[in-house]
């Protein structure tokens, strides 16, 4: 075990005004499990290229390990998996090899195949398999779930349980309560490290944010009777004031001795009622220093809304004795099931068993197929593809090519966390992540009958999954999704299909 120490961590993008971070100190151990949280655009994946010595920055990172960025660029992707593997691993013996590979349950006749053969999901198998093979090697694991289905989830969960340390960051609840045993989460305000899983993290999170809800109260409550207590005594205190100047002191003067011992009661009274006020206002300061301590980190998660509308049947679309074809290989059979108003129907399945062409048919692509596929008269889809790479321009310009209103839609990013300053960005320029919220966003602003969303959270914070999961539980909209996030899936989803050795359960 050895430590890596982060002091004074400043960085911001070149040409950029806005620091990413700013004098950022921690430390943690290279024997952790460490999950890495926090919402979009916060730096997550910045702050792994700043370990990897990918940029230049300000402060000092000191570690005693080799630090080792997952995925990892593989060039040469014509080379067959054997090649991939040495280059990668190049002191690792094959026997190693071939039980990390065991572990995520990799077949061993992926060795004699080309890289770019494989699945999105036997290529993130691979790579971490190769990485944790190197020498002195420090992971940073960045989102390695997107293109895993919750069977891969769950074999490499498994994986890295039995790992000695690693920083991952994934946005997959049931994933990092699986294999972390530390999280490291970026806050509005700062950095924190944390004994436990995502779970008790969380726990802990809405512990803490709910006390200091309470306390910010209670102060606010505090402040304004300080305020007024103040007032009151400076009323008061100027009244004294005046009878001891004014005709109060003529009337002392004049009665000589006791006079003079009447003026002195009104200046004590006067001192007494002056330092009342000034205690007052050091307490109201007091409060109001403590209350400015509280809610830096509260997450702001504004309720969402969805404009569904009404179809003029309950039946909305089915499939009766569906089967695919692809390629003249047929991928699915006897495929049944029906939707109706208010259902959320999960299709789930491993990659490759032929989820998203059910998708594709419902939206009327032209897919090889026998069978009937019933879509009802005149229904209205919202669809949510499963890619989000192809976003560029600004948000003026897609709102106007989507056909939904700018303002709305530019109020439902906000709730999703994007500042306003994104507002003015190329949408090029968002994270993988805030391009996923932008066409979450659109579907939010469409009137339709059903939405159809493939793997809509794939780069998609915690956070904003949850807000998304109880919009859902509050208006019930009739949708067809894929998703491999096990626990949206769970709190989603009233029915679901499975796809299995090409037929459908």
């Amino acid at each position: 075990m050895s430590l890596i120490d982060v002091v004074n961590l400043t960085f911001s993008y070149d040409g950029s005004s806005d620091e990413i971070f700013s004098d950022v100190s921690f430390r943690i151990e290279t024997d952790w499990k460490l999950g890495f949280c926090g919402r979009n655009g916060r730096g997550k994946t910045t702050f792994l290229m700043l370990l990897a010595g990918r940029y230049e920055y300000r402060g000092t990172i000191n570690a005693g390990v080799n630090f080792e960025y997952f995925p990892f660029e593989i060039t040469e992707t014509w080379q067959s998996v054997a090649k991939i593997m040495e280059a990668i691993a190049p002191k690792a013996e094959l026997w190693q090899v071939q039980k990390e590979l065991n572990k995520l349950a990799v077949d061993e006749s992926v060795f004699d195949r080309q890289f770019e053969t494989l699945s999105n999901g036997e290529r993130t198998k691979v790579m971490l398999a190769g990485l944790f093979l190197r020498e002195n090697a420090f992971l940073l694991i960045d989102e390695p779930t997107n293109h895993l289905d919750m069977a891969a989830r769950d074999a490499v969960a498994r994986y890295l349980r039995d790992k000695p340390g690693f920083i991952l960051v994934s946005h997959d609840r049931a994933f990092l309560d699986a294999c972390v045993d530390h999280v490291l989460s970026i806050n509005r305000a700062d950095i924190e490290v944390q004994s436990g899983n995502f779970s008790s993290w969380f726990h802990n999170k809405k512990l803490r944010d709910g006390f200091e809800l309470a306390e910010n109260e209670k102060l606010k409550k505090e402040i304004k009777r300080l305020e007024d207590s103040a007032k009151r005594s400076a009323d008061w205190a100027d009244k004294v004031e005046k009878t001891k100047m004014g005709k109060g002191a003529e009337k002392a003067r004049k009665k000589g001795h006791a006079g003079m011992d009447m003026m002195a009661y009104y200046g004590e009274k006067s001192r007494r009622l002056q330092q009342r006020r000034k205690n007052l206002e050091r307490r109201q300061q007091s409060a109001v220093e403590e209350k400015s301590g509280l809610l830096k980190n509260l997450e702001k998660t504004d309720s969402l809304q969805i404009h569904q509308m009404k179809y003029h049947s309950n039946a909305l679309l089915s499939f009766s004795n569906v089967s695919i074809s692809y390629g003249g290989r047929k991928i699915l059979s006897r495929i049944n099931f029906s939707l109706e108003h208010g259902d959320r129907l999960a299709v789930m399945g491993s990659n490759g068993s032929g989820k998203s062409s059910i998708l594709k048919l419902l939206r009327g692509e032209k897919i090889d197929h026998e069978g009937e596929v019933r879509v009802g008269s005149g229904l209205i889809i919202s669809y949510v593809p499963q890619d989000a790479s192809f976003l560029t321009g600004d948000l003026r310009k897609f709102s106007e090519e989507k056909d939904i209103d700018e303002t709305l839609f530019k109020a439902i990013l906000r709730k999703l966390d994007f500042k306003r300053e994104q507002f003015e960005k190329d949408m090029g320029e968002f994270s993988a992540g805030q391009k996923k919220k932008a066409l979450i966003a659109a579907s939010l602003c469409q009137k339709a009958h059903v939405y159809i969303w493939d793997e809509p959270l794939n780069y998609v914070d915690i956070l904003s999954r949850i807000q998304i999961e109880e919009l859902i539980a509050a208006y019930k909209p009739t949708m067809v999704f894929v998703e491999h996030d096990r626990a949206f899936c769970t709190n989603a989803a009233t029915k679901s299909i499975e796809l299995k050795n090409n037929e459908c359960f």
